[in-house]
């Protein structure tokens, strides 16, 4: 058993930590204002996770087993494709009811340079994805993106989703400082792109 938190609760949810890595440096991200999410630190202190690591940790709470289990922590879990492939067939072999959603910021295409989504048809049910901003200017103001094109990348990702027949939603960050973002415009994005939306007030508590 690893000594470092992969699976934690919120709100009777299960939720899988499978990274701390980001090509995002999004400013009301919570790891930037505290250390845990209700009592779990998720800070890592390997990336080298193995899907078993995160098995072991999900089985000795199997008795908290929910309907729907989220991959998200302090990163961005699909930085981690394998590993969560193998930890979702896990338990979609083991738990079939299940129903298991990525929150995502979207550029997983742009880090592989392929289209990943097919690969997690019949593994993964729902997206969540960070749409965050209008345009590339106010995504970028509040997204501090690593990679070129990332805006773009993630409205072809939505689409991509939608397109693949996943439950997809997109959404966005409201409340957090002065940054103003307009939520009329990305409801239009959104219904163009095929997905569902919605708006997360910011909470001081992060989620």
């Amino acid at each position: 058993m690893t000594d470092y938190n992969l699976v934690y609760l919120l709100d009777g949810k299960i939720y899988i930590n499978l990274t701390n890595s980001c090509t995002n440096n999004c400013v009301f991200c919570i790891r930037n204002i505290k250390e845990d999410v209700v009592g779990a630190n998720l800070f890592l202190n390997t990336e080298n996770v193995k899907a078993q690591d995160v098995i072991n940790q999900l089985e000795a709470l199997k008795d908290k087993l929910s309907h729907e289990i989220i991959f998200c922590g302090y990163g961005e879990p699909m930085l981690k494709l394998d590993v969560l492939k193998n930890v979702a067939k896990y338990i979609k072999d083991n738990y079939p009811d299940t129903i298991l959603r990525i929150n995502t910021n979207g550029q997983a295409n742009l880090v592989y340079k392929r289209n990943v989504l097919p690969e997690l048809k019949g593994l993964i049910d729902k997206f969540s994805i960070s749409l965050n901003g209008e345009n590339e200017e106010v995504y970028n103001k509040i997204s501090l993106p690593v990679l070129n094109g990332a805006y773009e990348a993630v409205k072809n990702f939505i689409k991509e989703a939608v397109k693949e027949g996943f439950d997809t939603t997109a959404t966005i960050v409201t409340g957090y400082k002065n940054y103003d973002v307009d939520i009329q415009k990305c409801i239009e994005i959104t219904k163009e792109l095929g997905a569902k939306f919605r708006e997360r007030p910011w909470l001081d508590n992060g989620y």
